[in-house]
């Protein structure tokens, strides 16, 4: 029989934490981040390749999952992880967000939404019951709520309305949550750039319990500053003893900022989605392998970086592959992109571990503003 879901704290310094989630299909170090396998594929990455990155879970998506190929049969080919052949913890985004996202093809009421298939236009109707059931014959390990993603900007009383809505859906979807042994239920923190909803929301949510508390509505639009003020005033205000998720951050140092202020958990599509489009992150920040500077240059992406892209391949390479449209440079470059972002969490974990998370936040931020060196 699997194990309980659990989080376990193993060090601090200042805010930040570094710990162990425990679930029924595997341990989650924190922490972490999570690439996005939307569809049920982290694009270009084999999951060997993605766990060889030093990834311990990543998430899929209840509304694309559940348009194509469908949660049901999923469910009948033996659930997301031996569909995908992905053996360890997957998160399944509730689905809120991007029935959000579909703007005039949808419509919200009290008891869900009804919205139009961007595949096809076919109507459908997700409410935080069917949400949890899809999620569920997915066989997530981690099951976020269903919640209205609060968009940005908004008033106060939209951000209000929006959030009490959220914060009903959230005690409907508890109730709906199985509670299987090794699985858990995280709420969602909303109330948009505002500490009182922010402070009603949390409050909310602890009076529910769930297994993990996200922040959502962020990274969307309002940027970094605002953001980091946001987690200021609402990370204070969640239990200490449960995982803490920002959802879909995002750049390195946005990742790094969120740790200082107590973050566990990330997860964003920008590795994989740079790395389609030749953005490579590294040490000194992000570099366009499509510019023609790399051209003719035989260094690797990051000459710090270890991952097998870096030790096998030349910029020169990869911008040839990018600019010729090749399937391989799309690959090539994720996979770096990926390792990168594993190593940041691994420098972060060490670091708390060490109580030198100051000194290690200093240096990354130091070495973005100094920018990619020139060629040799």
């Amino acid at each position: 029989m699997s194990q309980d879901f659990s989080f376990t704290i193993l060090a601090r310094d200042g805010n930040a934490r570094s710990g162990v989630i425990r679930t029924a299909h595997g341990e989650i170090r924190t922490p972490a981040f999570m690439p996005v396998g939307t569809a049920g594929t982290v694009k270009a990455m084999t999951p060997q390749s993605v766990r060889a990155s030093g990834a311990d879970i990543i998430l899929g998506n209840t509304y694309h999952l559940m348009l194509r190929p469908g949660a049901e049969r999923v469910a009948r080919l033996g659930g997301l992880h031996r569909f995908m052949q992905w053996p360890g913890p997957i998160l399944t985004d509730s689905g809120g967000y991007q029935v959000m996202s579909l703007a005039a093809l949808r419509r919200i009421d009290e008891d869900g939404v009804t919205f139009q298939s961007h595949l096809d236009g076919a109507r459908h109707r997700l409410t935080p019951e069917r949400s949890i059931e899809i999620q569920h014959l997915l066989d997530a390990t981690i099951t976020m709520a269903f919640d209205e993603c609060t968009p940005f900007p908004a008033t106060e009383e939209e951000a209000a309305n929006s959030m009490r809505l959220s914060m009903r859906w959230a005690e409907r979807c508890r109730a709906a949550f199985a509670g299987e042994r090794g699985y858990g239920l995280f709420g969602i923190v909303q109330g948009g750039v505002y500490a009182p909803l922010r402070h009603e929301s949390v409050e909310a949510l602890k009076r529910i319990g769930f297994d993990g508390y996200a922040v959502g509505g962020l990274a969307v639009g309002e940027g970094q500053d605002t953001m980091f003020e946001v987690l200021d005033f609402t990370v204070p205000h969640l239990p200490e003893d449960r995982p803490r998720y920002l959802m879909g951050v995002g750049r390195p140092l946005d990742i790094v900022g969120a740790v200082e202020r107590g973050i566990d958990m990330f997860d964003c599509v920008m590795p994989t989605r740079s790395g389609r489009t030749g953005q490579a992150f590294t040490w000194r920040g992000p570099i366009n392998i499509r510019n023609a500077r790399h051209a003719e240059d035989p260094r690797p992406i990051d000459p710090q970086c270890p991952c097998p892209v870096c030790r096998d391949f030349s910029r020169a390479y990869l911008h040839h592959l990018v600019k010729s449209g090749e399937i391989l440079g799309a690959m090539l470059m994720t996979q770096h992109n990926l390792h990168h972002y594993q190593a940041v969490m691994s420098g972060l974990r060490a670091a708390i571990r060490e109580g030198q998370l100051r000194e290690f936040a200093e240096a990354a931020r130091a070495r973005e503003a100094e920018g990619d060196i020139a060629p040799v």
